[in-house]
């Protein structure tokens, strides 16, 4: 019922009487009434004027866990959802049912008070502006291969930011940039045994509608609206990233990471141009490609070719 009135409210061209919406849907205009309600509750801003009925104002951006559930366009990922209003954060929220839930299960917040990057960074995840999001799965692959796992997830969410109408890439190995500034980071963690692994979660952030970012970071970080110009719906948002996640990692799982490779070097912003590794003996190099291993390939000044696998890069001239 409140699916299908949310539906009906999001169509109407202005206001939608009671009586009308009653017609329709074959229920009462108390039932009408409680549904309005139920959706407000959710936090959906509906106005109601007498003589006209109920409108859906424009500025409504809700994270339906029901909707993504009914929605998403996956065949076993994310069909069961949980949403948080707040939590520290998600992956922390993964960790706790990890165990004893079927793989797919995605834990969505609002806001994340304790969210975080790659080496220990903050990740600033403030309320109703971004998607914050971990996902618990279960591939039956050694640990070692699981590095290859942030990979596939960050060519998911570049193809999604794709998808939405925007020039998306990855920088190695899984940050998101919309014309060189980043929009979204991703962090995986895992639960193994010597040779097994227990679970595995992928935490992914994106900034979609955030408008202003603190003055060290407007250079560097971006949000999908400040590309575009316009806001996004997040549930459409999310919706994408995890159908196109799951094609991904069904390659993934039947054929190693040389089945999403190609694909991966063609979106990846590093290949063909020079960077700096970052490590106990830093140098510059060109970056030629990634491995079957989701390792950068690069050449050396002298000649020499390495394969960085924990290394951070950064990127020159872009």
């Amino acid at each position: 019922m409140k699916e299908k009135l949310l539906e009906l409210l999001k169509k109407a061209d202005g206001y939608i009487s009671g009586e009308e919406i009653g017609d329709i849907l074959g229920v009462s205009r108390a039932a009408v009434w409680k549904g309005i309600n139920a959706l407000r509750k959710d936090g959906y801003v509906i106005e109601a004027a007498t003589n006209k009925g109920y409108m859906l104002k424009e500025e409504n951006d809700v994270i339906s866990a029901s909707w993504l559930e009914k929605n998403i366009e996956t065949k076993y990922l994310a069909k069961k959802v949980l949403f948080f209003e707040s939590t520290d954060s998600t992956n922390e929220e993964c960790k706790k049912i990890a165990a004893s839930c079927d793989e797919g299960v995605l834990v969505i917040a609002d806001e994340q008070t304790g969210g975080k990057g790659r080496l220990g960074r903050s990740w600033k995840s403030p309320k109703g502006s971004g998607v914050w999001m971990s996902m618990v799965l279960k591939p039956d692959i050694s640990p070692w291969a699981v590095s290859s796992v942030t990979l596939v997830a960050g060519l998911a969410v570049c193809m999604a930011i794709r998808e939405l109408g925007l020039n998306a890439s990855i920088k190695w190995p899984n940050d998101v940039y919309i014309d060189g500034r980043k929009t979204c980071g991703i962090l995986t963690e895992m639960s193994a045994q010597m040779e097994k692994v227990d679970y595995v979660i992928v935490g992914i952030g994106i900034n979609v509608n955030t408008e202003y970012f603190p003055e060290e970071l407007e250079n560097t970080a971006c949000s999908l609206y400040t590309e575009a110009g316009a806001k996004f719906e997040r549930n459409a948002v999310i919706s994408a990233v995890w159908k196109h996640f799951e094609r991904l990692y069904d390659s993934f799982k039947q054929g190693g990471f040389s089945s999403v490779k190609a694909e991966y070097e063609e979106n990846c912003i590093n290949i063909g141009k020079r960077v700096r590794v970052i490590s106990s003996e830093g140098y510059e190099a060109l970056a030629v490609g990634v491995n079957d291993n989701g390792e950068l390939l690069v050449e050396k000044d002298n000649g020499e070719s390495a394969a960085v696998f924990s290394g951070e890069v950064s990127i020159r001239n872009v």
